[in-house]
């Protein structure tokens, strides 16, 4: 995380919204808009993120504003938190560094017929056993192989793929952002470095910020929303947060690797060497696109094969299959992907490449890509906060269709570096505070549960709070954690 704080304008445009204006820069082809309140606001100009907005909106071909959430800060080329679409037709471009290292990162939530009394009395022994049986931590690798074959079969086809081996459902899919699946991947494009690091890792957790949660929910805020996405008070739950692992990973710096060079080719000038990009029709453009799909269908497949042994536990914790325990999956949303929809700017359809870096598509109710399911109250968003307050489920609105390119926030955003919540944690044992509070934590070393403590990150009900009175996406339900595994 960056150090130096912002020091360039930012107007105030509502109580939920902020305007860096494209008068700041010469280079700037657009405003820059950040969505967020006073209070969240203060932390956010400590923050040089507003600057890298700034920088976004220089790229050839970016449409309305560079947008961000309010769980915004500092990330490589994009800010953590920022959206932005650009036209192809207008020569627009494609930006690795709006997609991130991690390649659809995402999350999803999964609900279960069980509460909170049926699980207290076995809630150590369930997370003992999840972190048992689901890999977590750096590099490891899990019980799942794939070779090079499987590989590829499996990132062309993205979740589906597991269905025909019998560790996914219909209902799985259907309930999945895209269907689980980006159309024209191309795992030709992949590299056997990329194939090698992600042979074993289908399957796993990893680390840093990712997780596998129990949780409660503890309030709803929208009955009928609620109802139609099979949520009641007291309910347990499950949210995953994973995404591609190493494959995505080594993906993005085989990109960032080939794009050396290509912005100035197309004459391309950068305020900040991260946001190396090439216009969507050039053939660096279209390579990284072949391969990002590949590895967005390997996450999918990845938080699948998650959800599936987290289901076997479950079973053989509660001696009941997961069926009977109704484990189905409320839903599953990415939030950094580039993908190519179709948005009203100023007046006119167009299909636009909509960039999403730390940040969750929010269809409203009867957008044609919301499931049947959900049709009447729009498109599940799932919000992860830190392990010791809550998370949250919301549905799209059509302020997100108006506003941000139908996107809304994507967790609550990081409030310390990791280097500064690891000095905060000295002599202090995490686990033993969530304990206190009623949540159980498991972790593969002190490092990672010190690093992601709640006070690393923001308040997720305040972020949650600016997106819902934006119109961007409306409160359903908050959960509680009671445990948590962490790498």
């Amino acid at each position: 995380m960056a150090k130096e704080s912002y020091s360039g304008p930012l107007e105030k445009v509502s109580d939920c919204c902020f305007r860096i204006p494209k008068s700041y820069r010469s280079d700037m082809r657009v405003d820059g808009l950040i969505f967020a309140d006073d209070e969240l606001m203060e932390m956010i100009r400590h923050d040089q993120a507003p600057e890298q907005v700034a920088n976004v909106a220089t790229l050839p071909g970016i449409q309305m504003a560079s947008l961000a959430m309010p769980d915004i800060h500092w990330g490589y080329g994009f800010c953590i938190g920022g959206v932005c679409a650009t036209d192809p037709a207008e020569g627009g471009v494609i930006s690795p560094g709006g997609v991130g290292y991690d390649i659809n990162c995402g999350v999803r939530l999964v609900r279960t017929n069980l509460h909170f009394h049926d699980v207290k009395p076995r809630l150590k022994p369930l997370i003992e056993e999840l972190f048992r049986n689901v890999p977590t931590g750096v590099g490891r690798s899990g019980k799942y192989r794939f070779d090079k074959k499987e590989l590829r079969a499996l990132m062309e086809a993205g979740a589906r793929y597991l269905v025909g081996r019998g560790q996914a459902t219909e209902g799985d899919i259907e309930h999945t952002e895209a269907h689980g699946r980006m159309d024209d991947a191309e795992p030709g494009l992949v590299s056997d470095r990329a194939l090698e690091r992600g042979a074993e890792q289908c399957g796993t957790l990893g680390s840093g910020n990712h997780f596998l949660e129990v949780q409660v929910v503890d309030e709803i805020h929208d009955e009928q929303a609620a109802r139609v996405l099979g949520l009641e008070s007291n309910q347990v739950c499950v949210m995953i947060h994973s995404g591609s692992r190493g494959l995505g990973y080594q993906v993005c710096d085989d990109a960032l690797d080939s794009l050396r060079g290509v912005p100035e080719k197309h004459g391309i000038v950068l305020p900040d060497r991260q946001l190396a990009c090439a216009p969507v029709h050039s053939a660096e453009g279209q390579r990284y696109l072949g391969a990002m799909r590949a590895a967005a269908n390997y996450a999918w497949c990845n938080r699948q094969l998650l959800m599936w042994q987290a289901r076997e536990v479950f079973a053989s914790v509660f001696g009941l299959p997961w069926q009977k325990l109704q484990m189905n999956l409320v839903y599953d949303v990415a939030h950094n992907i580039a993908k190519f929809e179709e948005h009203e700017v100023d007046g006119e359809r167009k299909r636009v490449w909509v960039h999403r870096k730390g940040a969750t598509r929010a269809f409203p109710p009867g957008h044609p890509e919301v499931p049947s399911q959900y049709q009447s109250v729009g498109q599940p968003v799932i919000i992860p906060g830190d392990m010791g307050r809550a998370s949250w489920v919301l549905v799209g609105q059509p302020g997100s269709m108006e506003k941000s390119f139908g996107t809304t926030c994507h967790g609550a955003g990081r409030a310390l570096s990791r280097t500064a919540a690891l000095k905060l944690s000295k002599g202090r044992r995490i686990d033993q505070e969530l304990e206190a509070q009623g949540v159980i934590a498991r972790a593969r070393s002190w490092k990672g549960l010190a690093e992601e403590q709640p006070a690393a990150y923001k308040n997720v009900d305040l972020v949650v709070e600016v997106v819902h009175r934006a119109g961007l996406s409306k409160k359903v339900a908050r959960m509680r954690p009671i445990g948590v595994i962490k790498g």
